[in-house]
């Protein structure tokens, strides 16, 4: 699968990505394997949650040292280190460092550590660094969200704060300005101890994520830190739900955009799932008396005949949204045959799920969504721009409703 990027991601544009989803809905899994009654640990935990990651690499690593297999310490470390590689110049140096970040972050893992906070910054530490990639072309909004990242990484929230609103002021399609400053207003809102001003903080920083999705509504990371500040920061389960699931409509093939929908199940309660239909992949696995037939028909007539009519601009075949539906579409409509026939009781579990998808106009969002391959995964965009709302219906209706 491949995702869909459409801006430089780079060491601390994705620390600000993860930091929001993964470390505060994190911590308390982590902080739970703490070594209790350790000073120096829990003054390197508070360092590193008040964002001061600069200065909590040499706690935490005074820390690591003398207890090797604390996940907790382990992960926040790596990413800490991480963090701060892109305030780096050298690129030599910048490397060493996101190498050093790797290897306390497989010694995590080594350990027990399985936390998407952990997972996914390795994932990033396995793509090419690209933190020389500039945020603008404007210098001076280049030169103020580059401030901004320093300020951050060293847990100057108002200074960051300011800082990017003002690259943003220089350059009004700067999503990561936006984003960002509604970040530090998330962060500020966590941090507060009176209610009132933490909804308030939270408030604002949902305006300003809706600055960044008005900006570029097809990257997910507004999306999905607007649900973040709605769930976490205001139990607004509803709300914060809308906001996940528009994360995966805008960036549905990378792990990042499902990680909110998958952080509000666990946090309601509520099981996601896709319905379960699993088309034979050859007529050897039809049974008799089975309706599939009827799919693997249909496919074979794509690839032989209809895929040349409907990709012109293609040379070479491949598997297709279209072909897809219109195979799974011939068994739907067999079904339905079947159950206006009297014999409902007779079908099975997936084709009643495949009669209801088609009936609800919704059998392409589940093919895009619950089973794309590299080649139905290319049609997406172009479904996106004429069937968003097919897409948020799916989610809503089928994945995160537990109906399924």
């Amino acid at each position: 699968m491949h995702g869909q990027t459409t801006a430089p991601q780079h060491a601390v544009a994705f620390t600000l990505c993860l930091f929001a989803s993964l470390a505060f809905a994190h911590g308390a899994h982590l902080s739970a394997q703490a070594q209790t009654g350790d000073v120096e640990r829990e003054r390197a935990m508070k360092i590193w949650e008040a964002s001061n990651f600069v200065g909590a690499v040499p706690l935490l690593e005074k820390v690591a040292k003398a207890h090797p297999t604390d996940i907790a310490v382990l992960s926040r470390l790596g990413f800490a280190i991480y963090a701060t590689s892109a305030s780096i110049t050298d690129a030599a140096a910048r490397q060493a460092m996101r190498e050093h970040a790797r290897q306390i972050l497989l010694q995590s893992q080594k350990a027990g550590d399985d936390s998407n906070l952990t997972r996914i910054t390795l994932d990033a530490l396995s793509s090419n660094d690209k933190t020389a990639v500039p945020f603008s072309d404007i210098r001076d909004a280049e030169k103020a969200i580059r401030e901004g990242e320093e300020a951050f990484t060293r847990g100057d929230l108002d200074k960051a704060l300011a800082a990017y609103q003002q690259a943003l002021r220089l350059d009004p399609k700067l999503y990561e300005a936006a984003l960002y400053t509604g970040d530090m207003y998330f962060k500020k809102g966590h941090a507060a101890s009176n209610e009132q001003a933490k909804d308030a903080l939270m408030d604002k920083a949902g305006e300003w994520f809706a600055r960044a999705v008005a900006i570029n509504e097809n990257r997910e990371t507004a999306h999905r830190y607007w649900g973040d500040a709605l769930m976490m920061g205001q139990n607004k389960k509803e709300e914060s739900r809308l906001k996940f699931v528009e994360a995966v409509v805008a960036e549905p093939y990378t792990r990042t955009s499902w990680v909110g929908l998958m952080q509000w199940g666990q946090n309601y309660g509520v099981t996601l799932a896709h319905p379960r239909i699993e088309p034979p992949q050859s007529a050897s696995n039809v049974s008799e008396g089975s309706l599939w037939p009827a799919y693997i028909s249909a496919r074979v007539e794509w690839r032989a005949k209809r895929f040349a009519d409907a990709f012109p601009a293609e040379k070479i075949y491949r598997h297709s949204l279209s072909e897809e539906a219109a195979a799974l579409r011939a068994v739907a409509e067999a079904a339905s045959k079947q159950a206006w026939g009297g014999k409902a009781s007779e079908l099975s579990p997936a084709l009643r799920s495949l009669i209801e998808l088609n009936k609800d106009g919704l059998l392409e969002a589940y093919i895009l969504l619950a089973t794309p391959d590299e080649g139905i995964a290319r049609d997406y965009e172009a479904y996106r721009r004429a069937n968003r709302d097919k897409l948020r219906r799916y989610l809503l209706e089928y994945v995160t409703s537990n109906k399924n």
